[in-house]
C-alpha cells in the first residue's frame, strides 16, 4: 500500500528559524558602581538571544574631580562614553536601554545631559519607534525608581520612541521575602544612602531577564 500521509509529511525537510539580527544600545550613569553592575546582568539577558550585539556606554561626568573625590566615588569602568559625535549613530541601534541612578526621583544631570543633546535626532525624527527601556538604582524603597521610570517618558513621547516595561513577567516580583529594588517599570536596585550594599543575586537575575525579555521583543519587530 501507498505510504501514510503522515509518513510523508514527517519525511520533508524542516525549515530552521532564522533569529533576526539585533543591535541594542546601553546608555547608564553610575556613580558608586551600582548600575554598571547592573548593566552587566542586563547585557548578558539581552545576548541570550542569539544574534543580538550590545553597545555599552555610560554618561560623560559632569561633576569636578574634587566633588567626587569628597563623595567617595570610585574610579569610572573602562567603558566608552557617550560623547556628542556618538549622537548620530542611535538611529542605527535596533532598541536603547537607559541605566538611571536616580536624583530627587528623577534622572541625573549626567544622563538628562545625553538626553538633551539628542534634539538633532528629534527634530529628524530618526528616533521613532525604537523601543526603549530603564533600569535602575535608589538608596532605598522609596528612593524613586518608578518616578524616574515616569520622568522619561516625556523623553519618550518627544523622540516617539515606544516604552517596554517589564511588567510582572518576573515572577518573584510578587514576593516580599527579601528587600529588593526593581518594578514593572524595570529592573532596579538598591545601594543604601551611603552606596554600601550592591545588587544582590535576585536583583541582578532581574536585570538579566529584562535584558532577555528586551531582545525578544525588539527581534519581533520589523
Amino acid at each position: 500500500p501507498p505510504p501514510a500521509i503522515m509518513d510523508r509529511n514527517d519525511s520533508a525537510p524542516k525549515k530552521k528559524k532564522v533569529v533576526k539580527k539585533i543591535k541594542v544600545c546601553i546608555i547608564y550613569y553610575s556613580m558608586y558602581g551600582h548600575i554598571k553592575t547592573m548593566s552587566d546582568s542586563v547585557v548578558a539577558g539581552l545576548k541570550s538571544l542569539p544574534n543580538t550585539t550590545v553597545d555599552v556606554f555610560q554618561c560623560p561626568e559632569t561633576l569636578p574631580e574634587e566633588v567626587l573625590a569628597k563623595m567617595g566615588a570610585p574610579p569610572k569602568a573602562d567603558i566608552p562614553f557617550f560623547t556628542h559625535d556618538k549622537v548620530a549613530t542611535l538611529p542605527s541601534y535596533d532598541g536603547i536601554l537607559f541605566g538611571i541612578s536616580t536624583r530627587f526621583g528623577a534622572v541625573s544631570a549626567q544622563l538628562k545631559s545625553v538626553m538633551d543633546s539628542t534634539g538633532s535626532l528629534w527634530f529628524t525624527g530618526a528616533l521613532v519607534g525604537k523601543p526603549a527601556g530603564c533600569f535602575f538604582s535608589t538608596a532605598g524603597l522609596g528612593g524613586g525608581q518608578e518616578t524616574a521610570a515616569m520622568s522619561m517618558m516625556s523623553f519618550f513621547a518627544h523622540q516617539g520612541m515606544p516604552f517596554v516595561p517589564m511588567g510582572y513577567t518576573f515572577p518573584p516580583m510578587t514576593s516580599s521575602d527579601e528587600m529588593r529594588g526593581g518594578s514593572p517599570w524595570g529592573a532596579g536596585t538598591l545601594s543604601k544612602s551611603d552606596g554600601s550594599r550592591m545588587p544582590s543575586e535576585l536583583e541582578l537575575e532581574m536585570a538579566k531577564h529584562q535584558g532577555g525579555q528586551f531582545a525578544c521583543f525588539v527581534s519581533k519587530l520589523g
